[in-house]
């Protein structure tokens, strides 16, 4: 039956705002996962540049990955270099917390991490799609050792507050019930001739077959409490040795709390292209990265330098900046050409003179507000006591999941989970609080998973609230169906002298690899452009 008074379908960012509103974090992050390009990135090889004319010079703005590539590439192509970074170190959003380390926020808020020599956790990227070949071509070409990353653990729980009680469960039983309970109603439709019209007889038993298996299904084509099922959702108890060995099959959940509770989403994000295995991580954190690309510009790079305005003319680029590390004093640096990796937020707020599209474009894209919590445990309860050997447990309470860490199994002594990843309202709220607040609030709501162990074993936590950081003043970009149909172009071209890099400037918005691709773009523009320059 067709709607009489059909509506205009929601723009991206509309739908996401009543995703964010009705449902909360959780839905939101997940919504937003789905709603990304999920498509492997189109990286081959690094650009091949050469023949650049002697003298030329680019500037540099930002020490982070798609700064430090830009200048690495422009190095090698003969070109020489400068670059001008805002933080006392390099590698911008690449960033991982270790103890000693310092937080200080916009507001005045001030964490110091106390965290166990060894631990850390990060609060920016945290994992590695295999397919962003880009990233993972320079971690291999800088000496940057990888390691798997757990995305999915069947051994983590699934947790509605409105489902089960409120009681987390099993991914794993959640998992083999639903796959079970679904298979179980579309093999009986197809055995009963209801969707005829849909299967050809000749695939009839082929789907049918494919169902018994799909769903641990018993001949009868139900789905019931066996080893069958037990299987794979796991037994009531464990199989054994000896006289006593014998396991006792589990009981499924009831089919209409499993197919209610909305649990299914989480299995359905794991699927995404984005998150499917396999994922890694940098050996020792995720700035090992950035200190693998420092390593190859260090230098090349001016710490503690506060940019304040960005003019060119036809001859070359000039940069006006705080030498924060001769107390502010103004200085000037000059380039023939200029690549700019300075977060829209704050690139918005600078003396920038570019052309009206690009101006347009850099004030068109907000950043998304997110918060990532670490949280130190005395040991590895999750490990002892649940056997949970990384991946990711999902709520829809605020906090919206915690990952379990992906590295160093089994060993004794303290470790560092991630306590909470917030997108949207909820980052906002947590952003609102003290970071004291924040970690009592993580705690309340992380007991669900672990009520025995979370309070008893923690031992101190930290916070990053991205809306607070004044060198990026947000996540990362957040582009609306709209702004990118009318201002991506004029973004990522060549504005006279000035060209802008960074994940804003990719359609992998989020991620590290849109940074490595969009700086690859704009290095070639610009050599292209100092090619045919007379």
């Amino acid at each position: 039956m067709t709607n009489a008074h059909p509506r205009k379908a929601p723009t991206r960012r509309q739908l996401l705002t009543r995703i964010g509103t009705l449902a909360g974090s959780a839905a939101l992050y997940q919504a937003m996962t789905s709603m990304g390009h999920a498509q492997g990135t189109d990286f081959t090889a690094p650009p091949v540049l050469s023949g650049a004319k002697r003298g030329t010079r680019v500037l540099v703005l930002g020490a982070g990955l798609a700064g430090m590539l830009a200048a690495y590439e422009l190095r090698k192509a003969g070109y020489q270099v400068q670059i001008l970074e805002f933080q006392g170190r390099a590698g911008g959003r690449n960033i991982s917390l270790r103890g000693g380390d310092t937080v200080a926020e916009l507001g005045g808020a001030t964490q110091k991490v106390g965290f166990a020599s060894g631990n850390y956790i990060n609060p920016g990227p945290w994992r590695i799609p295999y397919h962003h070949q880009g990233l993972l071509h320079y971690c291999r070409e800088f000496g940057v050792e990888l390691e798997p990353f757990i995305e999915l653990n069947h051994n983590t729980w699934l947790h509605s507050s409105k489902a089960f009680g409120g009681k987390a469960v099993r991914y794993r039983e959640y998992a083999a019930d639903f796959n079970g309970f679904t298979a179980e109603l579309l093999g009986k439709a197809i055995d009963q001739h209801k969707l005829d019209d849909a299967v050809s007889p000749d695939e009839r038993e082929h789907v049918l077959t494919a169902m018994r298996q799909w769903g641990n299904l018993d001949s009868g084509l139900n789905y019931r409490k066996g080893v069958i099922s037990s299987e794979c959702r796991g037994y009531e108890k464990a199989q054994g040795g000896g006289l006593n060995g014998e396991p006792v099959p589990s009981d499924p959940f009831d089919r209409k709390d499993v197919l209610a509770s909305g649990l299914w989403t989480w299995m359905a994000f794991h699927e995404r292209l984005e998150m499917q295995t396999t994922m890694f991580q940098p050996v020792g954190g995720m700035d090992m990265i950035g200190k693998g690309f420092n390593r190859q510009v260090h230098d090349l790079i001016t710490l503690n330098c506060k940019v304040t305005s960005i003019h060119q003319d036809d001859k070359g680029v000039s940069v006006t900046y705080n030498d924060m590390n001769h107390g502010g004093a103004v200085r000037e640096a000059k380039a023939d050409y200029c690549v700019c990796t300075i977060p829209l937020p704050v690139l918005s707020q600078l003396d920038v003179q570019v052309s009206a599209p690009l101006k347009a474009a850099i004030m068109a894209v907000p950043y998304g507000s997110s918060v990532k919590l670490g949280l130190e445990f005395k040991r590895r309860f999750w490990e002892e006591e649940d056997q949970i050997y990384g991946g990711i447990s999902f709520t829809d309470q605020p906090i919206s999941q915690i990952s379990y860490p992906s590295h160093g199994y089994f060993s004794r002594g303290p470790a560092v989970l991630l306590g909470g990843y917030m997108f949207g309202p909820a980052a906002y709220d947590f952003a609102g609080m003290t970071p004291q607040e924040r970690i009592e609030r993580a705690l309340a709501q992380g007991e669900v998973f672990h009520p025995k162990h979370y309070r008893k074993e923690f031992s101190n936590g930290v916070s990053f609230a991205w809306s607070r950081v004044p060198w990026s003043m947000g996540c990362c970009s957040m582009w609306s169906e709209q702004a990118r149909k009318t201002h991506y172009k004029a973004l990522c071209t060549m504005d006279n002298r000035v060209v802008l890099a960074g994940e804003h400037a990719s359609y992998v918005g989020c991620w590290q690899e849109g940074a490595i691709l969009s700086a690859l773009d704009a290095v070639t523009q610009l050599h292209k452009r100092a090619q045919g320059a007379s």
